[in-house]
Formats: structure tokens, C-alpha cells, sequence
């Protein structure tokens, strides 16, 4: 952490590249510090660091050219026949290597060479984030690749009719030996069907051999698409209509004879962003597929699949805003106007501390969501068949089942609005290839719609408070952050959202009460003020932790901006009260200087 002689001098920098985007990030460091076990992160940190040097260097130079050039894809060999093969950027092979060789999907499943436990799910996900600085796009097939383990790690045991086939599918998904790895995917959408799941065409018939089907119908939006490990829905004879007909299939490549499996690639989608992860048109023909868990039962496991895509998803988001910022403190304090670099006007300075806010307050958010994520991962696995959840495993779960579907929603569209700034603070740069924010905007427009749009993610708030109860878990969560405050500073900030907090739960019980439709009117809504309530008793939880631990109250004053702009009553919006905190403590939020705690003692509250 930087102190008050040096807060980061980003003026060194030329661009956000050839840079190490761990060293270089604070907050980032500081919330996968939180999440991680301590010796979990004791032995994590030297890895981070030496992912982040790669990421900040090798494997940004690469991703610049994989953006412009692409993959192509080759349906037909040339004597007409299929073929379905995807030609990839050389250096697209070079960047996978050094990336599962590193273990980003071994870790979790197995013991690192040097250690003699796998380690959590905070592990992979703040490895992830780390890449999404670069390119969100190569994240999405390391993502999927461990989905694809999580499912066939929980769901296939000894007794299943394809236990060894897909045993050997899950050992090669978790691979660290990068001639023996395979990727994985999930083909989910359809043409009919978009997010309504349950209205999947795709049909499955079974073979002679128990647990073996050929699958007929198509895959519309398929990212990863020649994964060898691909999980896709299909309906089997006389299955019911909907999601509840729906059964889980992983379906190869190539087929165990080495053949190509039965399948057309018709083509690769011309999309805006994410140029590094081929996205196409899959046509089943027949294709040889393996059930996996029970059949009938594909729904659910694919939303154990979701849950995780959902916290990558945010993860990616967070790394695209906090790229973004990076490239706009750079861009603020090297250009030059009126005499004047550009850091040193007071609305720029706002405009920084404002997306240095939004960021942190992104990653506190994702971050927390990713500690609940890992705690029931490690419940569900220890949980023994048919047993009841501890109260402790069932708060880990309520709360993860909520916080995951926000924190995809929220953070997305703070990435898309974070990297449209970025490129205004660039000038015209901004919107030319070769800049990144360019490529930063092309790439963060799609985490809006992966996963689940906005009104998914609000209604699966919704159903996840009425079905699962989830405020139980919610309430107590919010009250012990805000009770934990302690500096008088944070108190009378903590007083503000707990005043908000109560009308939170005003607003969920109403909701609860409410005609259905009226309460989809107003889910949207819904979601974004738990995620303001919970983010700012998050920030101060973080901040009164930094006043004990480092006797440092910088994060107070990112707390405080936080619940300035959102929960504040302003006469006049505050353009008359003549506070101005961006521009009097620049350099401590956005440039991580340190603040002593006995500079805040007199300080009024944000709102009085």
C-alpha cells in the first residue's frame, strides 16, 4: 500500500500496458487478501504477482494482435467434407499455455506441485480477474473449462453408467500438462428460446448403450465452440415440457473412435467484442453425447454451472473497470492542456474519484460474493448425501445465491459505463484501435448479456428471496457490518445507511406482499438498492478494518463518497454546500496516499 511520501505517481507510465496489474492495484490485492484463507493467500500471493507480470506483458501484447487478426473458422476441408475445424492465432495457443500450465483449473481440483491441498475457489477467480484485465475474452473459455469440471466434480460418482469416460473428461479439463488438456463449454442458447431456457428444441435420443444419446437440433450462441468438453440441454423421448424435461449432456469433439463427432459448425458470429473466444452456430446431427447426473435433472446442473460462470462474469467486469481507470490515471497525468496536466482540473479530479469509488465499491461487492461462493463450495462438498445444511452452511448459501446474480448485474453495467468514459478521457485516441479502452468497450458490452441480461438476473433476485428466504440471511449479514464501526467518522456514516437499510427492508417486505407483476415492475429497483445498502456497509466494514490494521482512513473517505452519491439528501444536489472532497483528497483516493485517522476526528458527516 502506498503512503502519504509516495501515493502512486502514474505520470512514470506511458500506457496501461507492460505493467504488472497485481503490484499495481491496491484494491484489488486488498480484497482477494479478505476472501482468501491466510495461508491459502501466504502461498497464493507470489503467484499472483508472477500472473500478473505475465498478464501486464506477454499475454497483453498477444491478445492486441489476436483482437485485430481473429480465428477463423473452416467448416469444409476441400473435397467438401466436414472438417469443423477452427484455425487459431499462433499466439493464442502460446497464451493458453502458460496459463493452464500454471494451474488456473488445476488448483482448485488438486494440490499444486508445492502444496498438499487443493486451494478454494478464491483462487481461481482472483486469477481470472487478473486476466480479464487484458482480454475477457480468453477468460471465457478458462471459465467454462472449470464450470465444466465443477458439474462433472459434483454430479458424476462411481455408480454412473459413464463414470469412467467422464472421470477422464474431468482429469483433462483440471489438467496442468497443456498436451493433455481439453477445454470446456456450455451451448444453452437457442434460437426460439434466448433466456427461456425451457423452450429447448433440442432433442435427445438414446443409443444401445446405457447413458449414451445422439443429439439432434441446434446451438445458437455457442462460445469456446470446439471445446472438447462441451455440457449442452437436450429433451429426451416423452421428457416433460419446460425446464423440468430438460437433461445434461457432455458432448465431445471427437468421438471416442477419434472420429469428428456428428455435428455441423456452420459458422463463427461477427461479433462487436471478445474477438479471442470463437462464438458460433452449432447444428447436432446424431452427435454422441454422455448424460451426465441424472437425466431429467439438467436444469439444476446447469445453473451449479451458472452460479459460477455468473461470479466470473463479475470478476471480469470489476478487471475491465479497474483497466479502464488505469488507462484514465495514466492518460490524466501525462496530458497536457492549458498549460496544465489534466489530473489537475477539479472536475477531472471528481470524475476520477468517482470511478475510483465505483470500483471499489465493485470489488467489494463482487469480492464478498466470491467468499460466500467458496464457503458453500467447500460446504456442498464436505455435505454428505441427503444431510441438512448447517445453519452456518445455509447462510453461506442464501447469501451466495443472492449476492451472485446482483453482483453480475450490477457490475456489468458499471464496467460498460467505466470504459465509455475511459475512452472520452483518451480524446479521439479513445476511439481508435490500437488504444484499449477501444478494445475495453467492444469487449465489456457483451457482460451485460453473458450469463443472464439485466431482468434475468433481477427476477432471479426475486424468486431467490421468496423460494430461498434469502433476507434471513441478508439482514444479520448488513446489521454486524454497520455495528462494527467505530471511528465517529464511520458512525455517522453508518447511521445514514442504516436509516436506508430500514427502508430496504420496508421495500422487500412490501415487495413480497406485492401482485406479482407489480413486484417485476419493480425487481430492477429492487436489486440496485441492495447492492448500494450492502456495498456501503461493505466499504465501511473495510474501512474501520484500515483504521485498526494500518492506521490508514484512506478507504473512509472512499466509504464516504459512496454514501454521498447515493444516499445523501442535497439541497440543490449539493452544487450549493460547498464540499468539495474529490478535489481536497485526490491524491489519497485515487492515488492510494495515505490518511491518517486524526484527520477525519473533525470532519462533519457526508450529509450534514
Amino acid at each position: 500500500m502506498a503512503t502519504s511520501d509516495d501515493p502512486i505517481d502514474y505520470s512514470q507510465f506511458e500506457a496501461g500496458r507492460d505493467l504488472n496489474y497485481w503490484d499495481l492495484d491496491p484494491t484489488l490485492r486488498a480484497e482477494a487478501e479478505r476472501v482468501y484463507p491466510d495461508a491459502e493467500f501466504a502461498w497464493a500471493e507470489p503467484e499472483l504477482a508472477d500472473l500478473g507480470e505475465l498478464a501486464g506483458h506477454t499475454i497483453d501484447e498477444n491478445a492486441e494482435i489476436i483482437d485485430r487478426e481473429g480465428h477463423e473458422l473452416r467448416t469444409y476441408d476441400r473435397d467438401g467434407e466436414i472438417q469443423n475445424e477452427v484455425q487459431y492465432h499462433p499466439l493464442q495457443h502460446e497464451n493458453d499455455e502458460l496459463v493452464y500450465e500454471r494451474g488456473v483449473t488445476h488448483d482448485i481440483f488438486h494440490a499444486p506441485p508445492d502444496r498438499d491441498d487443493p486451494l478454494g475457489f478464491q483462487h481461481v477467480l482472483t486469477q481470472q480477474t487478473i486476466l480479464s484485465y487484458v482480454d475477457g475474452g480468453f477468460v471465457c473459455p478458462v471459465s467454462m473449462t472449470t464450470g465444466a469440471a465443477i458439474v462433472l466434480d459434483k454430479y458424476v460418482d462411481e455408480d454412473h453408467p459413464n463414470a469412467e469416460i467422464l472421470d477422464d473428461y474431468f482429469r483433462r479439463l483440471t489438467s496442468r500438462d497443456y498436451e493433455d488438456h481439453i477445454e470446456g463449454a456450455m451451448f444453452l442458447t437457442e434460437k426460439q428460446g434466448g433466456s427461456d431456457v425451457g423452450a429447448n428444441e433440442t432433442t435427445a435420443e438414446p443409443t444401445d448403450e446405457e447413458g449414451v444419446y445422439e443429439l439432434y437440433g441446434e446451438k445458437w450462441f455457442c462460445s469456446n465452440i470446439d471445446a472438447e468438453g462441451t455440457l449442452a440441454l437436450a429433451r429426451r423421448p416423452d421428457a416433460p415440457d419446460g425446464t423440468a424435461g430438460l437433461s445434461l449432456f457432455l458432448v465431445p469433439h471427437t468421438k471416442r473412435d477419434g472420429s469428428l463427432n456428428d455435428q455441423l459448425y456452420r459458422r463463427l458470429k461477427d461479433k462487436l467484442g471478445t474477438i479471442s473466444v470463437p462464438t458460433g452456430e452449432v447444428e447436432f446431427r446424431g452427435a454422441e453425447a454422455f448424460v451426465v447426473g441424472q437425466p431429467e435433472n439438467g436444469f439444476k446442473l446447469m445453473a451449479e454451472m451458472m452460479n459460477f460462470e455468473r461470479l466470473t462474469n463479475a470478476c471480469g467486469s470489476v478487471a475491465g473497470m479497474g483497466r479502464s481507470l488505469l488507462e484514465s490515471k495514466i492518460q490524466a497525468a501525462d496530458r497536457e492542456a492549458f498549460g496544465e496536466t489534466i489530473q489537475d482540473y477539479p472536475l477531472m479530479r471528481r470524475d476520477l474519484v468517482d470511478m475510483q469509488t465505483d470500483y471499489e465499491a465493485a470489488a467489494a461487492f463482487t469480492f464478498e460474493a466470491t467468499r460466500h461462493y467458496a464457503d458453500y463450495m467447500e460446504s456442498e462438498a464436505a455435505l454428505a448425501e441427503d444431510a441438512e445444511r448447517s445453519p452456518e452452511e445455509e447462510r453461506a448459501f442464501k447469501l451466495m445465491r443472492l449476492l451472485v446474480p446482483i453482483a453480475k448485474y450490477k457490475t456489468a453495467r458499471m464496467a460498460v459505463d467505466t470504459a465509455s468514459y475511459a475512452c472520452e478521457i483518451q480524446g479521439g485516441n479513445g476511439y481508435v484501435n490500437g488504444f484499449h479502452t477501444e478494445r475495453m468497450l467492444r469487449d465489456t458490452q457483451v457482460l451485460p448479456i453473458w450469463e443472464g441480461t439485466s431482468n434475468i438476473l433481477s427476477l432471479d433476485v426475486l424468486r431467490v428471496l421468496n423460494r430461498e428466504a434469502a433476507h434471513e440471511a441478508l439482514f444479520p449479514f448488513v446489521r454486524e457490518r454497520l455495528a462494527a464501526t467505530e471511528h465517529p467518522h464511520l458512525t455517522d456514516l453508518a447511521a445514514t445507511v442504516e436509516s436506508e437499510f430500514e427502508a430496504l427492508q420496508e421495500a422487500m417486505v412490501s415487495l413480497a406482499t406485492a401482485d406479482p407483476e407489480y413486484a417485476q415492475h419493480e425487481a430492477k429497483k429492487l436489486a440496485d438498492y441492495i447492492f448500494e445498502v450492502v456495498t456501503a456497509a461493505l466499504l465501511l466494514e473495510r474501512a474501520q478494518d484500515e483504521i485498526d490494521a494500518e492506521d490508514d482512513a484512506r478507504r473512509a473517505l472512499v466509504a464516504e463518497w459512496f454514501v454521498e452519491t447515493r444516499f445523501a439528501d442535497r439541497a440543490a444536489r449539493g452544487i450549493t454546500n460547498g464540499e468539495k472532497m474529490p478535489d481536497d483528497c485526490f491524491d489519497e483516493v485515487v492515488r492510494y496516499a495515505r490518511l491518517d485517522p486524526d484527520a477525519l476526528a473533525e470532519a462533519a458527516p457526508a450529509d450534514d
